[in-house]
């Protein structure tokens, strides 16, 4: 029987969300925390946003606390883990939201700084992280881990965003693989893959003209928001809905990609 209340279990859930100052990892941290968790707000240079953040979980109920890392620099994914654990005194769940497109540019135009910088923001720290925290989780009575990827991981983006779209390829198939070694530890592992969500990437990296033609294809026929993505990351952390769950990636993109 499903529980009529499931986010209850959430109470107390020590939960760290990874580029948590805006857009999804904003809405994902603030649906946990008005789901009465415990969580630690990453950022890096938004400081702001953070406290944001903070302020919006504690005024729905739930706890929360804010740490920086500049997860581009090695080991930095590690040591957010550690000192998130010691703030929370654990970890139930780690999202590992943090990512960016950092510039436009076509594949032709390739250089090895670009790839590097890329790999650098949206690979290494989601590997570091996972691996820092996979010890944690097995002390956990409910670990998971939620990565996200992207809509582009299966489709391919518009021009000058395909190294991104490539490296979320990379966290969808790590996520499917790491799934299977941790499923002996009963660690879930599962991904959310947004579509076009109007978050402030998209802001900085997206002109207008292309963002209406990209939004021009979507069966819905809008952008979504990042608040649409949050029910996607409280589903899958939620073992009562979700516990038998492990290596899957929900799509949140308004049909514009249909199997």
């Amino acid at each position: 029987m499903i529980d009529p209340s499931p986010r209850h279990e959430l109470v107390g859930r020590r939960i760290l969300v990874t580029g948590a100052s805006s857009g999804i990892g904003a809405a994902a941290a603030e649906a946990f925390g008005a789901c009465g968790a415990s969580v630690a707000v990453h950022y890096n240079a938004n400081a702001a946003g953070a406290e944001s953040t903070r302020s919006a979980i504690e005024k729905a109920g739930g706890r929360a606390f804010v740490l920086r890392q500049d997860l581009t620099e090695r080991g930095a994914g590690r040591k957010l883990v550690e000192e998130a654990a010691r703030e929370l005194g654990g970890l139930d769940l780690l999202v590992n939201n943090a990512g960016d497109m950092l510039a436009r540019r076509p594949l032709e135009l390739f250089d090895d700084d670009h790839l590097d910088r890329i790999i650098d923001l949206n690979v290494r720290p989601v590997v570091a992280a996972c691996a820092a925290a996979i010890p944690l989780l097995r002390a956990s009575t409910a670990g998971a881990i939620i990565n996200v990827t992207s809509l582009g991981a299966l489709t391919g983006t518009s021009i000058g965003g395909n190294l991104y779209a490539a490296s979320k390829g990379f966290v969808a198939a790590y996520s499917r693989g790491l799934a299977r070694e941790l499923a002996p530890d009963r660690i879930r592992v599962n991904a959310v893959s947004p579509g076009v969500i109007w978050t402030p990437l998209h802001e900085r990296r997206t002109p207008p003209e292309l963002f209406e033609k990209i939004k021009s294809v979507i069966p819905l026929g809008r952008a979504g928001d990042a608040d649409e993505c949050a029910g996607a990351f409280v589903f899958l952390a939620c073992a009562s809905l979700s516990g038998y769950i492990t290596g899957q990636t929900i799509e949140v993109n308004g049909g514009q990609y249909l199997t």
